[in-house]
């Protein structure tokens, strides 16, 4: 189960950001709602779905694709 949501939110990080731009994001921006970077976060065992919300909420995506 975990492993079908991590895929999940890395396509709704690249389809919003780019191959690129996303795993920069995902790897070097520490989240001000979590504490630490979001593959810190997921690595610890936060949910992949607060994740992917926290990093929505900083970089003003769209309530629709949250």
């Amino acid at each position: 189960m975990v492993l079908v949501r991590l895929t999940e939110f890395r396509e709704l990080l690249t389809e919003e950001f780019g191959s690129i731009r996303g795993n920069s994001l995902l790897a070097d921006h520490v989240l001000s709602g979590i504490g630490r970077t979001g593959a810190q976060a997921i690595e610890e065992g936060v949910d992949p779905r607060e994740v992917w919300r926290s990093i929505c909420y900083e970089f003003d995506v769209p309530k629709e694709r949250w």
